[in-house]
């Protein structure tokens, strides 16, 4: 090839790319154009447009622009039913959260559940007329009485529920610690998350896994729960081989535990463990406390332990740093309950039954609101509000009296309500206890609330005490004189104090409740501006 016919040969490549280029473009126009006027005229006319402005326009750029229009005419101009199906699989994301199903009452299922004591048979009689409203009232306003739902915690309910139904879908482990003062609902949400999942796991929308509770108040021995736990797993496994498990001692109970956790066996449930009043598992070397929360980060456990406390900060306060750690970060704060809260439960339980009087509940609300923000105690004292009523319709009907006849529950009867039950024997015998009995006493409550424990030492109490005269300046007592208060304390049943000794390391407990603390004693000034300021 001469060097001549070199450029001619490079001028014909490129003449031929350029046809290709023309004729590629008015194909795919051509293309563009007939799927457009399948749909609309007015489309196709753009397109004939947009035709000629490529033929005068050949460079790269221009085509890039306008295959991305023709894509967009193409996505704009496709069938509605493929929108549709995306707008579907944006419905089903799985970033939307499920809403709580409506189940019907129902018990929760518990392992170890206590055999049902059968009553003997009763005479049943038809009643003539039907109940009325004030026993309706007595029997929803009961303690023991469990609601349809909770109201006033569906944040601590939907965070609740979505650890442990997240644990028992992986089947995996965890610890979650609950913490608040008595009588924010902390069992009663924790038991309705439990209803709740068993009725999933019904569904089959859930694997199945074993409920155990463990309560500190009905353990004689914290070691004791190593029984509890180890019988309950043994009886779910014996259940479908109808074998009796057999009762094993403590020590035990903790090795065939350790076993059980050690080994994997995928053929095993996931169990979900109550620990209520955890602050009475507490021993001196702690190993209860470390073996509950160890075994759940174990890989093979398959154990979801949920501890449920009365002090927010028991674990860094009292637990050491390897139990700490071991109960992980997730926390749940219970607060005690509003005033407006607190007629939220009220009026819940009293829905559909008129013997109340608005103000009347709300006043209730508000006394309790302003001591402890304790459910129950507003439940008693509308239930025995509700009593007195009844007992004066009852007393109006036997006489044929013309007297004055109130058949609902007034703010009158409420604030006499709370005079009797203030005016009860313990409340009674502290309003009459000297100053320094009254202080000792809520010295030994601010000692038992700071330390998590059911007891504490003389020591503590003592020291309590005498720094409290200081910020009230009021002259403080010598040791001995607190001793001598202590024991008199002691005499009276107020303590329960530890026998054999009478020093600093002496270990007292109370034996009357906070809330008749806080009433017997709130009237004083030294007492009440303390009782306010802790």
């Amino acid at each position: 090839m001469t060097l001549s016919q070199r450029p001619q040969r490079r001028s014909t490549r490129q003449q031929n790319k350029k046809d290709k280029s023309v004729k590629y473009k008015e194909d795919n126009d051509s293309s563009e154009n007939s799927e457009a006027s399948d749909f609309d005229e007015d489309s196709s006319n753009t397109s004939e447009e947009e035709e000629d402005v490529h033929d005068k326009d050949q460079s790269s750029a221009n085509n890039r622009k306008g295959k991305k229009s023709a894509s967009r005419l193409i996505d704009i101009l496709k069938s509605p039913s493929s929108r549709k199906r995306k707008t579907k699989t944006q419905v089903a994301s799985p970033s939307n959260k499920k809403s709580k199903p409506n189940i019907a009452p129902r018990s929760v299922r518990r392992v170890n559940a206590i055999a049902p004591v059968i009553p003997l048979r009763r005479r049943e009689q038809e009643r003539s007329e039907p109940a009325t409203a004030y026993e309706l009232a007595r029997e929803r306003l009961h303690v023991s009485a469990v609601p349809d739902s909770l109201p006033c915690r569906e944040m601590e309910f939907s965070d609740i529920m979505g650890f442990l139904e997240s644990a028992v879908e992986a089947g995996t482990g965890t610890c979650v610690y609950i913490s608040g003062v008595p009588g924010t609902g902390k069992t009663a949400t924790v038991l309705e998350v439990m209803r709740h999942l068993q009725y999933r796991a019904e569904q089959k929308e859930l694997p199945d896994f074993d409920f155990v509770e463990i309560n500190g108040m009905k353990v004689t021995d914290p070691n004791q729960a190593y029984g509890i736990l180890w019988e309950c797993l043994n009886k779910s496994d014996s259940s479908s081989k109808e074998v009796t498990p057999k009762r094993v001692t403590s020590a035990h109970a903790l090795d065939l535990l350790e076993a059980r956790f050690s080994s994997p066996d995928d053929q095993q449930k996931t169990t979900v463990v109550l620990m209520d009043e955890l602050d009475l598992l507490v021993t001196k070397k702690q190993t209860v406390m470390y073996n509950f929360f160890e075994w759940p980060n174990r890989p093979n456990s398959k154990l979801i332990v949920v501890a449920i406390a009365n002090t927010m900060d028991l674990p860094e306060r009292m637990l050491t740093n390897k139990i700490s750690s071991r109960m992980g970060l997730t926390r749940i704060n219970f607060q005690p309950y509003t005033y407006q809260q607190l007629y939220q439960i009220v009026e819940s339980r009293l829905e559909g039954i008129d013997a109340f009087e608005t103000e009347a509940v709300e006043f209730a609300a508000r006394k309790v609101s302003a001591v402890s923000g304790d459910a129950r105690r507003a439940l008693d004292i509308c239930r025995r509000a509700v009593e007195i009523v009844e007992s004066k319709q009852q007393q109006i009907l036997l006489s044929n009296d013309g007297g004055k006849n109130t058949t609902h529950v007034t703010i009158s009867i409420i604030n006499d309500t709370i005079k009797e039950m203030l005016a009860s024997p313990t409340v009674s015998f502290l309003q009459t206890c000297a100053l320094h009995q009254k202080l000792f006493l809520v010295s030994v409550m601010q000692c038992i609330r700071r330390s998590g424990l059911g007891d504490v030492e003389f020591g503590d109490a003592a020291e309590y005490h005498m720094q409290a005269c200081r910020w009230h300046h009021v002259q403080p007592p010598t040791t001995s004189d607190l001793m001598r208060v202590c024991e008199s304390l002691g005499q009276a049943r107020a303590l329960v104090v530890e026998g054999g000794r009478m020093d600093l390391a002496m270990r007292m407990s109370l034996n009357i409740s906070e809330q008749d603390i806080v009433m017997g004693c709130k009237g004083d000034k030294v007492v009440g501006k303390l009782l306010n300021n802790g």
